[in-house]
């Protein structure tokens, strides 16, 4: 965290990046209903720590951090399932 904090970077581009991963991840790989699955609990779970910062004392709750994290879902979606069919194509042209 402290390295991040070194970098400068915006933290809803830091959410962005994060959430895109989480739902990059099983979007090239896992079946379709798995990959909504773990699209929704994503979600879920950006807006679920956003309220639980309220808690903290010491975190501040913000919705642009969650519209952050559904959005970087978003992205990792839209980003991977088209990966899927080139991974698909590669395996029965060339038997990968």
């Amino acid at each position: 965290m402290r390295a991040l904090d070194r970098l400068h970077i915006n933290d809803k581009l830091e959410h962005f990046a994060a959430y895109a991963v989480l739902a990059f991840l099983p979007a090239v790989h896992e079946r379709k209903w798995f990959i909504v699955a773990a699209a929704v609990g994503a979600v879920a779970l950006g807006i679920a720590l956003e309220f639980g910062q309220l808690f903290s004392g010491w975190r501040d709750f913000e919705v642009g951090d969650m519209i952050a994290d559904a959005v970087g879902v978003c992205f990792g979606l839209a980003s991977g399932i088209p990966l899927r069919s080139t991974e698909t194509a590669r395996t029965v042209l060339f038997g990968e």
